[in-house]
């Protein structure tokens, strides 16, 4: 096997060692580096598959690596930043079992889901040009941009409400295995037409973070489900 064969797999392991990094993170309190680290691992999982389409690398044991990888990264870490978010919420209930808390622990629905989620993806082959329940990655960076949209506004602390964050889980979860499309931004061509959606989205997206940075994050990950919910049709056919 020629060097370049390994250059995505390598970049595969860029992505999950910025899982691990974040799950690390987040347990030294520090839920802004760990959110960091997911971005950083969503790099490296758009590097692997384009390094892997340029050089013609795949391969079964790549695709087994990268969905490992995203359980940890787009699943694992998400759920502790979660479970973070929801041990310092306002109104936890203090349900605690020998000073553990236990409502907080409903966040590791997050990995199980995810898990699910791309366990699914692997045997579908209906999911080209749009995804069947929102991406893992997708799920991930929406719960990634809380922790970064609070420390802009006010202190992390105090945060959110319990049953704010409780909500979010459920929902994502639900939407991660439901039959929802949701568009990808794999084009046939760069050109606007057939790509209008995206185009908007792209655009609104970049100036909305260019004015508002972390704070616009929560709404464009918003903006992208109802985006994908009610263009559905239209982005089938582009």
């Amino acid at each position: 096997m020629s060097l370049k064969q390994h250059i995505p797999n390598a970049l595969t392991c860029g992505n999950l060692v910025s899982g691990c990094l974040s799950i690390l993170f987040v347990s030294l309190g520090m839920p802004v580096k760990a959110a960091h680290m997911v971005f950083v691992a969503g790099l490296f999982d758009f590097l692997d598959g384009f390094a892997a389409r340029l050089l013609h690398a795949h391969s079964p044991i790549g695709a087994d690596l990268d969905s490992l990888s995203d359980v940890v990264s787009f699943g694992v870490a998400p759920g502790f930043i979660m479970y973070w978010l929801m041990s310092h919420a306002r109104d936890l209930i203090p349900i605690a079992i020998k000073g553990f808390y236990v409502l907080p622990c409903l966040a590791f629905m997050l990995p199980v889901f995810s898990a699910l989620r791309l366990a699914r993806f692997n045997i579908d082959d209906t999911q080209k040009t749009s995804f069947r329940g929102i991406p893992a990655p997708g799920m991930a960076i929406f719960i990634a941009s809380l922790p970064l949209a609070l420390s802009q506004v006010e202190s992390i602390i105090p945060s959110l409400h319990y049953y704010t964050y409780f909500n979010i889980t459920i929902i994502l979860s639900f939407l991660m295995v439901s039959h929802l499309r949701f568009f990808s931004f794999k084009m046939k061509s760069a050109k606007w037409k057939g790509n209008e959606v995206r185009w908007i989205f792209l655009i609104v997206a970049v100036v909305s973070f260019a004015i508002f940075r972390f704070v616009a994050l929560p709404f464009i990950m918003m903006l992208y489900i109802l985006i994908s919910i009610f263009f559905t049709g239209k982005l089938e056919q582009a």
